[in-house]
């Protein structure tokens, strides 16, 4: 029932069934296939459906009283100081270009203080990570920095800035990244990750009118459909994929350059405080490192 009691305080904390399926990467049916089988549970009933918004009946505000407790009991089981031997497992949501570099060096060298912790490493978009940490399903995870207020009890630990850069192949030869943009077709970033919703920003601001050829999920696939020649793209400069091939050239945006920010998301009440500190200790470490320094281009 724990992840029921999770959904319940979920819809509490934001209003409505649907809100609250948006924040936790759940649909609005399953939302109420959870709050259904809670309701059965404890033979009660928690929401007053006549209301607009999620409303609390009698009931549901004890067992809401009594649902925060719960759960924040069953996170504080792991608050101890493992120096002592003990073992656990953290739990860490990833991005998958963060996966396919400098996060590696950061496990291995926490696994090296800690021999007998386990890391559980779950790979997704930063939508839904940001959806697990606030559940607390996760108790960290490294992904993009949302374009919207972080959760209340979510606190951000900024790592490093990725810009974003056009790039192209010899199939689409040209210098100025306005007319490449405009006349050869266009690898799209997928735009329901934070990524691809600002590049689409971006593509607006400017008034780009972009022919689209296909779109992607994963930086690694949209560098090389640039490099197979299928269009022009653009793409955060990551150390995973950095330097690109040797047939895809690079054209930074001047003045108009924009990036995104890689942090950490880290969930207010924490499964395993200690290793969870010295965890995001490594990670700072091991993204800073990684940093990549890109020519100063301000002007066009």
């Amino acid at each position: 029932m724990l992840s029921e009691l999770r959904t319940f305080l979920a819809v509490v904390r934001y209003g409505s069934f649907a809100k609250a399926g948006e924040h936790i990467g759940l649909t609005q049916g399953a939302v109420s296939a959870q709050i259904q089988r809670l309701e059965q549970h404890v033979d009660l009933l928690l929401f007053d459906r006549s209301a607009r918004r999620a409303t609390l009946t009698l009931e549901g505000r004890e067992v809401h009283s009594r649902a925060e407790h719960i759960v924040n009991a069953m996170q504080q089981l792991g608050n101890m100081d493992y120096s002592d031997g003990e073992q656990g497992t953290v739990v860490l949501g990833a991005i998958t270009s963060a996966q396919q570099s400098w996060l590696i060096d950061a496990l291995a060298a926490f696994r090296a203080e800690y021999a007998r912790i386990a890391l559980r490493v779950i790979p997704g978009d930063s939508l839904n990570i940001i959806a697990q940490v606030d559940t607390g399903d996760m108790d960290l995870a490294v992904m993009v920095k949302p374009p919207y207020t972080l959760p209340p009890d979510v606190t951000w630990h900024t790592l490093l800035q990725e810009p974003f850069v056009l790039i192209a192949s010899e199939h689409h030869p040209g210098t100025e990244w306005q007319e490449l943009l405009q006349n050869a077709p266009f690898v799209r970033y997928v735009r329901t990750s934070f990524g691809g919703r600002r590049i689409e920003q971006f593509l607006r601001q400017h008034r780009l009118v972009v022919q689209d050829a296909v779109e992607l999920d994963e930086i690694g696939g949209l560098i090389r459909a640039v490099e197979k020649g299928i269009g022009v793209g653009i793409v955060p400069v990551t150390a995973a994929h950095f330097p690109f091939p040797a047939g895809v050239r690079m054209l930074p945006l001047g003045k108009h350059a924009f990036s995104r920010e890689i942090g950490i998301a880290e969930r207010g009440t924490l499964t395993h405080p200690l290793l969870t500190r010295r965890l995001i200790t490594l990670l700072r470490h091991s993204a800073t490192a990684s940093a990549i320094a890109l020519p100063d281009t301000t002007v066009d």
